[in-house]
């Protein structure tokens, strides 16, 4: 138990702020609304324009992409730093991992993920 006890601590700790940062913006926060208070904000000017709506589906497939090859390079970097210690298996084994990402790239790529016409 004692080898968990950081790891206990630092959730605890993040869950007492967050905790704490929605007790005080409830004691503490504005309880008056105005009109003013509920138009939006935008940095500090007048909203340029009025809303759109809802994002696009190719928007959230794009995000998704991103998402995947973000979290493939999270892979990626560890791999290439201890290659040489790893030996030919581990570079074969990134190969495959990758192939697997680049089919997905490609399957993505035909079904027109990536088209914003």
């Amino acid at each position: 138990m004692r080898q968990y006890l950081a790891i206990l601590l630092t959730a605890g700790f993040g869950l007492a702020v967050a905790g704490g940062m929605v007790v005080l913006s409830a004691l503490f926060g504005p309880k008056k609304r105005t009109p003013v208070k509920q138009e939006p904000f935008e940095c500090g000017m007048p909203p340029a324009m009025e809303p759109r709506g809802m994002a696009r589906v190719n928007f959230y497939l794009v995000a998704v992409l991103f998402v995947m090859f973000d979290v493939e390079i999270v892979f990626l970097y560890p791999w290439a730093v201890s290659l040489r210690q790893l030996g030919p298996a581990a570079f074969w084994a990134m190969a495959g991992f990758l192939g697997v990402l680049l089919a997905g790239l490609v399957y993505a790529v035909k079904k027109g993920a990536l088209e914003w016409d």
